[in-house]
């Protein structure tokens, strides 16, 4: 399938893990990318591993303003367009309860989980962005997150956000959500290392997710596919949200 043959995808948070697998995923299905993250020489090998011809990078912070202002000028100079949105930059400095949280971790968890998607979901509007964003979210969000709390309150703010802009955005712009639940990755690693058989038998599917997982159902979401989607939250949990009470 060429789902996403000429168009220009943003992803930020895309050096590896999740946001790389979908960023694949598109220049697989014929579009281009545009990936962000911190560091520029993990966003360099992203690109490299992407092929190159699909794939250019911006290094800087999801919460940094002018990064983001620079992110949107090499769009407008190299592509002239931009058609889809990938708000999966996301952090987790702290864990532990909720009320054993230092307050400067909490709001920096959501300064860039929530208000840093919410302000590169504006600038790409005002940019022009065409047809849909998807926001990477978590089950965390969905329910009581023991030892990650704040992170979950994170989560679940931005599945309401998700509601609050694909009302406002339609007809135009569709804007969906996925829930995740734990993701091999480097950043979900202290939740299953050294203990993955253990986490892995809470799912139905016997196994931790991919970020293929996930990959697979953010293109769906992005493409013409799900056209008459919007406003909605896929929860991604080798069944783990159907496992029988008691």
């Amino acid at each position: 399938m060429q789902r996403f043959d000429g168009r220009v995808a943003l992803i930020t948070g895309a050096s590896r893990g999740i946001g790389l697998a979908i960023a694949q995923r598109i220049c697989d299905e014929g579009g281009a990318v545009v990936i962000t993250g911190r560091k520029q020489e993990g966003l360099d090998a992203a690109v490299q591993a992407l092929g190159g011809d699909r794939a250019t990078a911006v290094a800087g912070r999801a919460d940094d303003a002018d990064h983001r202002a620079a992110v949107f000028a090499h769009i407008a100079e190299r592509y002239g367009r931009l058609d889809h949105l990938v708000n999966n930059a996301g952090i987790n400095p702290a864990y532990g309860p909720a009320l054993d949280v230092d307050p400067a971790a909490a709001r920096k968890i959501l300064e860039v989980n929530v208000i840093a998607a919410l302000e590169w979901t504006r600038d790409a509007v005002a940019a022009g962005l065409q047809r849909s964003i998807v926001n990477v979210s978590s089950i965390s969000g969905l329910s009581a997150s023991p030892g990650i709390a704040i992170y979950g309150v994170s989560k679940a703010a931005l599945i309401n956000l998700t509601i609050q802009l694909a009302h406002e955005l339609a007809p135009g712009i569709r804007v969906n959500a996925v829930a995740p639940a734990v993701i091999k990755t480097v950043f979900a690693r202290a939740l299953y290392e050294g203990r993955e058989a253990q986490v892995a038998a809470a799912y139905p599917l016997q196994r931790l997710g991919e970020p293929d997982d996930v990959a697979g159902p953010v293109a769906f979401l992005l493409s013409d596919d799900a056209g008459w989607i919007t406003g909605q939250t896929l929860v991604i949990d080798g069944g783990g949200s159907i496992r029988p009470v008691g």
